[in-house]
């Protein structure tokens, strides 16, 4: 059988979330893409909020609302403000390309189980950073609430879901 790189058990995963009509999903990529966008704005001033250094780069100049229609529902982004530098974060520059990245980032985070390092490697995806432990300890804390009400949640009409793989 042949591998089709465009379809994906993620994006399937994603589209049987999404058709269950519940906003939980939405709310989960509202709060990694908020936080994974101060987190590359941080790296981008080269300090922390409220941080002073002679690296410093720019400064914070607050945030500016977004909204994005995702499949999944309306997702409302604090876009982060910079002053001193030209500065926009990576993971909503691309329009449509980064919603179906988001969604397949997300998505992989519940496929995955959620550990520190791989929400590392799923925001380094996201931002086209590195980020801290510190920092995703705090981005998995964030979500920690927000996954175990949607894991709770009923999934609908499916009532078998049967996977089939083989590891080599």
């Amino acid at each position: 059988m042949a591998y089709e790189s465009e379809y994906t058990l993620l994006e399937q995963v994603i589209q049987m979330l999404a058709a269950n009509g519940d906003n939980k999903f939405s709310r989960v990529i509202e709060v990694v893409v908020n936080e994974a966008m101060k987190i590359e704005r941080a790296k981008a001033l080269n300090a922390e909020p409220y941080e002073r250094t002679e690296e410093r780069t720019g400064h914070a100049n607050g945030f500016k609302d977004k909204t994005l229609n995702l499949a999944t529902g309306k997702v409302l982004l604090k876009v982060p403000q910079v002053r001193g530098m030209e500065f926009y974060p990576g993971c909503i520059e691309k329009g449509m390309r980064s919603e179906r990245a988001l969604k397949l980032a997300i998505a992989e985070m519940y496929v995955k189980g959620v550990s520190t390092r791989r929400v590392s490697d799923i925001v380094e995806i996201l931002c086209g950073t590195e980020v801290s432990s510190s920092q995703v300890s705090r981005l998995a804390k964030e979500l920690d609430e927000e996954i175990t009400s949607w894991k709770a949640q009923p999934v609908g009409q499916i009532q078998y879901l049967v996977l089939d793989a083989t590891y080599e």
